[in-house]
């Protein structure tokens, strides 16, 4: 048995298990992450987050070739264990890791810069805690169809890809949106091929207010199952309803989730239009843990 020291941290409800491992000596299996997310056996958690230096990975080197000053690698692992590319809630909650370890800084006004298998992600700090450049997004073609509990018939879907793959599906009300089972995973077809998040949204009325557009959603993260929330799944989400409202919707909005309320802002780049998400970020306590 091995032991190691974890942190537990959230954002709105989203919650991991961080491991530092700055030198790139731990290596996790499928089974072990499981173990370590598991609510009943292990710490419990929607993901794991490793902290690691870029120069200690294979993946970290495109992250450096990216940008030379992205020093740490967010390894994110869903809950069964599986490598994903990207989490909008895991990179906030990285960086506040980093700061509070003193293994970053962060002044204001300034960016801190992580890499992801999605590529590199920058990091500001925002008047709820941080914002994260989740960089340019883009919208699947197809037209795929949802199914799930609750529901009565199939729902048309958007795909928009942000590093992770997410399917998007209008519901006509809130007691659409309440009466969704999400106990069980939703069925996609065509079945995209790397999997999908799915987010069920209903618009707040009105659904624009004082120039911010507002929504409800509820997600099933591939590898997780349902979660209080999902950052680049909000963001897919703003996305989407900005794109079914039409060319005078705004480009920001508040997106409430079970876990709290998330921050949406879309603005142009020199490599296509970007999209930022902004939220808190929080570490609930310490520990160490025996792996076997």
């Amino acid at each position: 048995m091995t032991e190691i020291a974890f942190t537990k941290g959230h954002g709105t409800g989203n919650d991991f298990v961080i491991v530092a491992d700055p030198e790139g000596e731990l290596d996790l299996s499928d089974d072990q992450v499981a173990i370590l997310c598991d609510r009943r056996f292990g710490i419990g958690a929607d993901g794991l987050l490793r902290v690691v230096r870029s120069d200690r990975l294979p993946e970290g080197a495109a992250a450096l070739a990216e940008d030379e000053h992205a020093e740490w690698f967010m390894d994110y692992r869903n809950a069964d264990g599986s490598k994903a590319e990207m989490c909008g809630n895991g990179v906030r909650v990285f960086a506040k890791y980093l700061l509070d370890a003193g293994l970053a800084t962060l002044a204001p006004g300034s960016t801190l810069p992580i890499g992801t298998r999605a590529g590199v992600r920058d990091v500001t700090r925002s008047e709820t805690g941080f914002q994260v450049d989740l960089g340019r997004w883009r919208a699947e073609s197809g037209e795929p169809t949802v199914r799930a509990r609750g529901i009565d018939v199939a729902r048309p879907g958007l795909g928009i890809d942000l590093g992770n793959p997410h399917i998007v599906v209008a519901l006509a009300s809130e007691e659409e949106l309440e009466a969704l089972d999400l106990s069980a995973r939703p069925i996609v077809e065509p079945a995209p091929e790397r999997g999908a998040n799915i987010e069920f949204v209903v618009p707040q009325e009105p659904l624009v207010k004082d120039g911010i557009g507002r929504v409800r959603m509820r997600v099933f993260e591939r590898g997780v199952g349902e979660t209080l929330s999902c950052g680049t799944g909000v963001a897919a989400t703003a996305l989407a309803v900005r794109e079914w409202a039409g060319p005078t919707a705004p480009s920001h909005w508040r997106v409430e989730v079970p876990g709290g309320t998330l921050a949406v802002r879309m603005f142009p780049a020199e490599d296509g239009e970007h999209v930022a998400l902004s939220g808190p970020a929080t570490l609930v306590y310490t520990g160490t843990v025996a792996l076997a």
